[in-house]
């Protein structure tokens, strides 16, 4: 039978034994944009074009391959960036604008390939105006505002900001420590437990208060699966040993009864909480001689 794999940063809770619920969610990742990857193909054309010019144009124009290649590859973290922003309730701005950046070092990178086709100092820079100008109707640039629900204080939502980023920065450890051992299984369940995790941070957000309940699971224990994930991936990648393939398995199993049973309860006790409004706003109104019958109650 399998066991516990660690034990220090391992919720209580029963061992899962039974069946596991199938988790029907989206496997696309956040960005998955192909124009993106085509702007790497002109940093790629202009270092190979500049191989048959002299000193001057090839040092010239590897520099402007290095800076397209930069800019597109800031632009896909801008992105990520983005997408994760998007899907949060609460979030602070990219502390980098990387959109921004993209768009500056595309027109500079523009500008020097031009430059290098000679078209002069003066084309070269309408020509890199014109790249950034393209560049920033197509993807836009970053969010410049932090996301805050109405109602939440400031410092509750701050709170809860710092929390989700340290939650969500575990969760990308672990995939992409997984992702280097190149088992779909194990992927997907990962990708399970992730989606219920990410099913408490988003009930975190959507009400702050249950915070403080839940702050252990994103924090310690997420920090556990981490660290756990990492020892697992580098064991497994060197033996392939079966057994803490299981342990680790088991591990998720034990981590995703607990968030999913943990998130279950939060919603419960809103529930609740609804109810009691309810009732109270129900006997006030009754109370001040407000009928609250319907017509079915007639």
């Amino acid at each position: 039978m399998a066991r516990r794999f660690g034990g220090k940063y391992s919720p209580e809770g029963q061992q899962h034994s039974g069946p596991r619920k199938t988790v029907h969610k989206n496997r696309r990742g956040p960005v998955s944009d192909g124009r993106v990857k085509l702007l790497y193909v002109p940093a790629v054309i202009l270092a190979i074009t500049s191989l048959t010019e002299g000193p001057v144009m090839l040092v010239t124009g590897l520099a402007g391959a290095a800076v397209l290649t930069l800019a597109a590859w800031l632009l896909q973290e801008g992105l990520e960036a983005e997408a994760a922003y998007n899907a949060r309730k609460v979030a602070r701005r990219p502390a980098l604008p990387r959109k921004i950046l993209a768009t500056a070092l595309t027109g500079t990178g523009v500008a020097i390939a031009a430059y290098t086709g000679d078209s002069g100092t003066v084309g070269s820079i309408l020509y890199g105006i014109a790249a950034a100008g393209l560049h920033t109707a197509t993807f836009g640039i970053d969010p410049l505002s932090d996301k805050r629900m109405e109602g939440v204080d400031t410092f509750q939502q701050d709170r809860v900001a710092r929390v989700v980023d340290e939650a969500e920065s575990h969760l990308q450890v672990m995939k992409r420590q997984i992702d280097t051992v190149s088992d779909r299984r194990l992927t997907e369940r990962v990708e399970d437990f992730q989606t219920i995790a990410r099913r408490m941070i988003r009930t975190v957000e959507e009400d702050p208060r249950d915070l403080t309940g839940v702050r252990k699971f994103l924090g310690v224990y997420l920090m556990g699966a981490r660290d756990a994930t990492i020892k697992f991936v580098d064991l497994y990648s060197r033996s392939k040993d079966a057994d803490a393939r299981a342990h680790y398995e088991a591990l998720l199993d034990d981590l995703e009864q607990n968030f999913a049973a943990r998130t279950d309860r939060m919603l419960l006790d809103d529930r609740s909480d609804m109810d009691i409004e309810i009732n109270v706003l129900r006997d006030r109104l009754q109370r001040e001689g407000v009928s609250l019958k319907t017509k079915g109650n007639d």
